[in-house]
């Protein structure tokens, strides 16, 4: 643990949220509950003064990291978020990467590939966006689309996007060993709700702009992202960049819960603030005789 460590997990957590969340082998996405909150213990009430607390120690965690990158140290976290439209995800990079300091912060929204991209292998622009050392990087949808997506729709002819299972996986493994951190998250939210949001984006001016008439033709092709994301999570979750299943009806909920998987995976780095490389005494001196 970190020299600054100051406290254990909220006492309205069971217990660390990976615990309740990492996708293991035989789970079912057709069996998530998208309105539970697993592990947690509190309601909607507690959320405010929790996360505010917890946005505080993530915080001074990522500064820590940042510190540590200008003394050398080459490591990085990596956030990645899957979800179909109104998961949340821009609500996790506001309200919870955003408690961070941007100056360590990496973002990458992706969308449709450009006319560029698409004369690359697909991991290519993946490869560009890669956080640098010292940074959070987010990740709003990611490679994983080149599974997801491709898949549902026909992109590509399965013999394309078959073999990609296992370069992810290949390519995962090379950004851990070369000392970046994979936090995957797979956001999953009911149809109901995802109705309901939807609906209050065509009632409020300020939300048209992130309505899509394209959403109400995806929501139709559930049955086919449900075996595309079942895929993805057999095949791809792995010991060293395993997926973590957030529910995510309760915004409140699933705002915690990354919250902690990210300050659980900085705890993990074991860091400490760096020493200085000047003599502080004399520093002092010096500055006083100034």
């Amino acid at each position: 643990m970190s020299e600054s460590e100051p406290e254990e997990l909220p006492a309205l957590w069971s217990h660390e949220p990976h615990e309740h969340l990492m996708f293991r082998p035989g789970d079912r996405v057709a069996d998530i509950d998208a309105d539970s909150s697993p592990g947690f213990h509190g309601d909607k009430s507690d959320a405010p003064t929790l996360q505010e607390e917890r946005n505080v120690r993530l915080a001074e965690l990522q500064e820590m990291l940042y510190a540590n990158s200008r003394a050398g140290d080459h490591r990085s976290v990596l956030l990645v978020l899957q979800g179909m439209d109104t998961a949340g995800k821009g609500g996790i990079v506001k309200h919870v990467v955003g408690a961070a300091n941007p100056q360590g912060v990496d973002y990458k929204s992706f969308g449709k590939p450009t006319e560029e991209e698409l004369s690359h292998h697909y991991l290519w622009r993946i490869r560009k966006a890669l956080p640098a050392a010292g940074h959070i990087g987010v990740f709003d949808r990611s490679h994983y689309e080149d599974v997801l997506v491709v898949r549902v729709h026909n992109l590509v002819p399965p013999e394309v996007w078959e073999p990609r299972y296992d370069e992810i996986n290949a390519f995962e493994r090379e950004l851990v060993d070369g000392g970046m951190a994979l936090v995957k998250v797979a956001m999953f939210v009911s149809l109901d709700e995802q109705k309901k949001r939807l609906a209050e984006r065509l009632e409020r001016p300020d939300k048209y702009w992130k309505y899509n008439p394209g959403d109400i033709d995806e929501r139709q092709k559930w049955p086919e992202y449900k075996a595309a994301y079942q895929a993805m999570l057999d095949r791809t979750s792995t010991d060293y960049a395993p997926w973590h299943i957030v529910p995510a009806d309760k915004k409140w909920y699933s705002r915690l819960a990354i919250t902690e998987l990210l300050i659980e995976t900085l705890k993990r780095l074991n860091m400490s603030w760096p020493p200085p490389d000047f003599d502080v005494e004399a520093e002092k001196e010096q500055l006083a005789r100034a």
